[in-house]
């Protein structure tokens, strides 16, 4: 898939959002979703038009500097991981592996080479990188 601006990839993410809400958090389930891709293919503007979608009411930043960030939604919660500095996760692969055995969470996570063996093997990976064109491609589950 490509995206020429921001606004398309906020779009997706929006829908993206929207079917989760709608599908797998009814049934009170857990949610995980790895972004993969270098610094400013827009993994933090996906995670924006996924929770705009959930009804995160709350302004979703990059976690590059908390490591995480938690936002609420009706009926669930979204949790914003950012693992690029962090060479040993430790105390925060500890959080992780927590939020990840809770219901109705929805958890993306940035840079997740480092939890790659706590992370569900059913959970959602996107690719992103930019284009010669400078368009955003996303690939799902590469």
């Amino acid at each position: 898939m490509k995206f020429r601006s921001e606004t398309e990839m906020i779009s997706f993410g929006k829908t993206l959002g929207e079917k989760i809400k709608n599908g797998f958090l009814k049934d009170s389930k857990l949610v995980v979703i790895e972004l993969v891709g270098d610094v400013g293919t827009g993994k933090t503007t996906l995670t924006r038009g996924i929770a705009e979608g959930l009804g995160v009411k709350e302004s979703v930043t990059s976690p590059s500097f908390t490591i995480s960030k938690h936002y609420t939604f009706p009926g669930g919660e979204l949790v914003h991981y950012d693992f690029y500095r962090l060479l040993d996760p430790g105390l925060m692969a500890d959080d992780l592996a927590d939020v990840i055995h809770s219901k109705n969470t929805v958890v993306v996570i940035e840079w997740g080479e480092s939890v790659a063996d706590i992370l569900p093997k059913n959970h959602t990976i996107y690719k992103l990188s930019l284009s010669e064109d400078g368009s955003h491609i996303l690939e799902e589950n590469v």
